[in-house]
């Protein structure tokens, strides 16, 4: 492969990766900075350096008057790293299982390059404070992108939550990437049974290499919230733009509602379970929660892949919906329009799916709300084709819950009364006034 022009210049500049340089522009702005690796996929036509305040920019080649190396990259140290650090008596213990994401990221200034840190030696130095709350056990069970996630680790994931509780922890943290961290939520709900101490799923919108990361904040609390009086499965994250707490929401009523800001993750049709602050105060929102308890939890993993989620547009054909039955799947969820609706030629595909035995649940893509097919008339036939109304359970709790249950049994009456059961908080009895977010 023919060298880019960024391959050249480092050669002939004899420019190594986390050199520390300094470079002046034809137009004589100056910067220095760490080079940092060129981005595999570029051009290949700007240095990137960072920054002495954590941030990258940018050069392009041809704009650069002149470069200056004022400190060669060092050789990064050789590291025994130990897997278990010395226990303090006294303290709470918490298994913290890493599945991949930025939560317990470090950064390597030489390289520029962002690395899980999952042994104890590398959590104490990326978080020390941590340690400070509870006798840590690291473990990573895998390093996955969080679009990567799929129902097969849920049940890796539920395992290790079980063992590690059932063994004598006080509470396991679970650090996921933040785009489908909520359908893992919803899994650990539904599959762990009998759960008597926390289980807290957290993530991290801003990587660690960046000044504005949640990421200590965020691993702090929910360390915090692993040891407190709660038996639930939660998701711990950012609870306003600041550092100054978190929020503790239901695994089966939250959802990132933010692609970028910190505090992205809101509690749907709910109100968080609590606010966590980083210094160890906790303040209860809601007395409703499972408390903490004895008891040994259990693993109910049986789970039906074949689910879908469609949602409904317009112009969307009935030729989605016989896709999937043609195709063997065994449930599908609706994201219907407002009170839950689909277009009333797709009715006959709908019937075509439940006589096939195929669970058809209906959700709304509105979010906030809850589904009532008894309003109009197109509701009512969808009722009378068989559909299940979810009440105000998200699309993607709906789905999760749905796989689930589709996993105990596959009679029609069976599978419609356990998704209208309340199994771990995912409906609300009533729609409240005070959880539509503003």
């Amino acid at each position: 492969m023919k060298d880019r022009k960024i391959d050249l210049f480092m050669k002939k500049n004899n420019l190594n990766i986390g050199d520390l340089v300094r470079v002046t522009e034809r137009d004589g702005s100056t910067y220095e900075g760490r080079v940092m690796p060129p981005y595999e996929l570029s051009p290949g036509e700007t240095l990137t350096i960072k920054l002495d305040n954590g941030y990258n920019i940018g050069i392009l080649i041809d704009a650069i008057e002149s470069i200056e190396v004022v400190e060669k990259a060092k050789e990064a140290p050789k590291m025994e790293f130990k897997e278990v650090l010395p226990r303090k008596e006294g303290l709470p213990g918490v298994t913290i299982l890493g599945t991949g994401g930025t939560i317990a990221s470090r950064i390597d200034y030489k390289t520029g390059a962002v690395h899980a840190a999952f042994t104890a030696e590398e959590l104490a130095k990326a978080v020390p404070e941590i340690f400070e709350i509870a006798n840590i056990t690291p473990k990573l069970l895998f390093n996955i992108m969080s679009e990567d996630m799929k129902p097969e680790y849920w049940k890796r994931i539920a395992h290790e939550t079980a063992k590690a509780l059932n063994s004598g922890e006080d509470g396991v943290v679970i650090a996921h990437g933040t785009d489908t961290l909520g359908y893992t939520a919803a899994a650990l709900s539904f599959m762990l049974r009998n759960l008597t101490k926390p289980v807290v799923l957290v993530g991290s919108q801003r990587s660690s290499d960046r000044p504005s990361s949640d990421a200590a904040t965020n691993l702090i609390c929910s360390t915090r919230m692993a040891t407190a009086d709660a038996g639930e499965v939660m998701v711990v994250m950012h609870g306003e733009t600041g550092d100054t707490y978190c929020l503790a929401h239901r695994g089966t009523k939250v959802r990132k509602m933010h692609t970028s800001r910190r505090d992205t993750f809101r509690s749907i049709n709910d109100i968080p379970i609590a606010k966590v602050w980083p210094d160890g105060k906790i303040e209860y929102l809601r007395y409703d929660y499972r408390k903490r308890s004895e008891g040994e939890v259990e693993v109910d993993d049986s789970f039906e892949e074949r689910v879908a989620i469609l949602k409904i547009y317009p112009g969307v054909t009935s030729e989605l919906l016989e896709f999937f039955v043609d195709k063997g799947y065994k449930g599908i969820v609706i994201e219907g329009t407002g009170l839950g609706h689909t277009p009333n030629y797709m009715i006959p595909a709908i019937e075509r799916a439940v006589e096939n035995g195929v669970a058809v649940c209906m959700t709304s893509q509105c979010l906030y709300g809850r589904v009532n097919l008894n309003v109009y008339s197109t509701g009512r036939r969808l009722l009378k084709a068989g559909v299940i109304p979810c009440e105000d359970m998200l699309p993607e709790t709906a789905y999760v819950k749905l796989g689930w249950v589709l996993g105990h049994t596959d009679d029609p009456e069976e599978v419609r009364k356990m998704m209208l059961a309340n199994y771990a908080g995912e409906i609300t009895p009533y729609t409240r006034f005070d959880t539509f977010l503003r």
